[in-house]
């Protein structure tokens, strides 16, 4: 069967091994091709093949549900369910999703960007099917790497204590997810897999076998089986903590073998409560050079299949932000033991694995757990040191409790450094980070601030850092800089709630917060080329925000804009409308930024163009909005 004749994935059923393993040929060498002429992730997919046709060959997946944890790994799973031949579409505007949407296909049974929540769901969905008296079955799929997140945990603890409940929870275990994972439990499995004692009595069995007249060296296939059999032992350790948590466990299964998962899944069925397979893959298996850089191979941008290498832009691009970060956090932490970088599990994706290799003292991976790297921050704080909490702005979301109560509350002095704020783009609406102006505007004591530029990112950096009285954040969007100059020393912090005023003009204030600054004065040269003199203002500061300068400057130029990168509701706009009729200065407003939808899987300008937020769209909605009849006059 070739997988382009494939619509549902039941017509996998009675294929043999050797059919389902060509099926797996097929798969990777889509999956390579895709992901090396438009980008995206590569390494998990590649790893869980076997692993998602050996579950299918199981399940009926018209009534059974699978829900997979982050989607990174569900790149299979999206070409046996109908979207091999358009899978080349991936991540692409109106194309197929890089995560798991539920509005995709109905065999996306749970939507996930976000890790550590597929057992919560099944559990959930099991708990429906024995209320409403069904009999379906339900598979959560979950990375080793995701169970450091709490909630995989709480969901353990709930589904161990329901014997009645059947769901199974399949361990896809690499040994990584992002980079390679931390934390007791992954030193734990890793300490099964690699126990001394077993090592040493697996290689010295293969030792004196191979002193054996007659067997020699020709017994090594043999001998694998044993120190397979060597390394089941020692995982059966992992088996007892488990089981006494309230599963029966299996495993750990090789997860490249479709005879053995089968049967595997076949018997987990048959018990009755819940069940945890154990499955050891390799992350990019089928290509040697992710499986040998399994971090960097995690995802990619466009690639040469033959050498891996990056297929270079056509022209050098400046540095990205996060980069520019990175550089300056390290700098100013040489000089500073104090200061000490905080990541769950993004160090390359935040840049602190820079930090890491100069001084890994000062560095601190939590692994996907970020209510713990907040809350971690705060005892930092409580005890002198300055954290310094690098984290996605979307991933904040997951520690917001942590800083109201842990942290703003207490009046502790930690930064939080929120990169890929904004539209991101292919990623889609899990990853957009287009909230945390309105989620973080609202907590007291908590200053927030977005620089205009790399070069302005340097200044804010040093302002966080030197900020000692509270805890200060700063938004900053994902990809490059608009290449200004950088220093390398002699940074001044940023007057904290400040803005600057960057153009003079009596027709428009046009006040831009973070990444909008550039494209606002875009918008003004567009204006201006209309005979409309434009204000414009860098604010620097959502809050405190700098009422000094806006207020008179509204009340003087009558007519006013906010632009931003985020939501609208909530957002940088609104605080300005808020300060406007608290003053009561009472002038029109105009306000850009993204209204009250999900932002799909785009490129960034796409994104922004299908909202409104390019420069000539915002010129001319100024320009209608408020100039129209100005322009009809000078035009008749």
């Amino acid at each position: 069967m070739h997988l382009s004749e494939l619509t549902h994935p039941n017509q996998l059923h009675g294929l043999s091994i050797a059919q389902l393993e060509q099926v797996a040929r097929q798969i990777r060498e889509k999956h390579l091709e895709t992901i090396a002429n438009s980008g995206g992730h590569l390494g998990p997919g590649l790893g869980v093949v076997e692993l998602t046709l050996g579950l299918y060959q199981t399940l009926d997946l018209d009534r059974d549900k699978v829900i997979w944890d982050v989607g990174h790994q569900a790149y299979p799973h999206k070409m046996i369910t109908g979207r091999y031949n358009n899978f080349n579409t991936l991540r692409q505007k109106d194309g197929i999703a890089g995560y798991l949407k539920r509005c995709e296909s109905k065999f996306d049974h749970f939507g996930a960007g976000h890790a550590s929540t597929s057992i919560s769901a099944g559990l959930g969905m099991a708990l429906a099917r024995d209320l409403q008296g069904d009999d379906y079955k339900v598979a959560a799929v979950i990375g080793d790497g995701a169970l450091t997140g709490g909630m995989a945990l709480e969901a353990i603890n709930h589904a161990g204590h329901l014997p009645n409940t059947r769901l199974l929870v399949v361990l896809n275990d690499n040994e990584m997810s992002i980079s390679p994972n931390v934390g007791a439990i992954s030193r734990y499995l890793n300490k099964m897999r690699l126990s001394p004692p077993m090592q040493f009595m697996a290689d010295n069995l293969e030792e004196q076998f191979k002193h054996i007249p007659f067997f020699g060296e020709t017994f090594t296939p043999e001998m694998e089986r044993v120190k397979e059999g060597m390394k089941r032992l020692a995982m059966s350790k992992v088996g007892a903590v488990i089981e006494e948590l309230g599963f029966t466990y299996m495993g750990p299964v090789d997860g490249h073998d479709l005879q053995e998962l089968i049967t595997t899944f076949e018997q987990a069925h048959q018990i009755e409560g819940p069940v945890l397979v154990h499955v050891s893959t390799t992350k990019g298996k089928g290509y040697a050079i992710a499986e040998k850089d399994q971090v960097g191979y995690h995802a990619q941008s466009p690639f040469n299949l033959a050498t891996g290498k990056a297929i270079p832009s056509s022209k050098p691009k400046p540095p990205s932000y996060s980069k520019v970060f990175a550089h300056t956090l390290t700098q100013l932490a040489e000089n500073n033991p104090k200061i000490i970088g905080i990541t769950a599990a993004m160090a390359t994706g935040t840049g602190l694995n820079k930090l890491q290799a100069k001084l890994p003292k000062q560095y601190i991976d939590v692994g996907i757990a970020e209510q713990h790297a907040v809350t971690l921050a705060a005892g930092l704080a409580c005890e002198g040191m300055r954290p310094v909490a690098a984290i996605y702005s979307t991933f904040l979301q997951r520690g917001y409790d942590q800083i109201v109560h842990d942290i703003c509350i207490q009046n502790l002095p930690v930064f939080f450094c929120l990169d890929r704020a904004g539209i991101v783009g292919a990623d889609g609406p899990t990853h957009q980070g287009l909230y945390d102006i309105a989620y973080l505007r609202c907590l007291p004591n908590l200053a927030i601030m977005a620089p205009k530029d790399e070069g302005e990112l340097q200044r804010m950096i040093v302002t966080g850092i030197e900020h000692m009285d509270s805890p200060i954040a700063m938004r900053y969007p994902r990809g490059s800089g608009y290449g200004v100059p950088l220093m390398e020393e002699g940074w001044e912090p940023l007057e904290i709630g400040k803005g600057e005023i960057l153009r003079h003009g009596d027709d428009l204030l046009l006040v831009a917060y973070g990444s909008m600054v550039h494209p606002a004065m875009q918008v003004a040269e567009l204006l201006n080329e209309h005979g409309i003199e434009t204000t414009v203002i860098n604010a620097r500061f959502v809050k405190p925000l700098d009422t000094e300068l806006i207020l008179p400057l509204a009340e003087k130029i009558g007519k006013v804009a906010t632009m931003e990168e985020g939501c609208l509701m909530g957002g940088f706009g609104s605080a300005i409308a808020e300060a406007l009729m608290d003053a009561n200065v009472v002038v029109p407003l105009q306000r850009f930024g993204v209204p009250d939808k999900l932002v799909d899987h785009a490129t960034p300008d796409q994104s922004k163009a299908d909202l409104g937020l390019m420069p000539p769209q915002i010129s001319d909605s100024i320009r209608d909005r408020f100039f129209q009849t100005q322009e009809s006059l000078v035009n008749a």
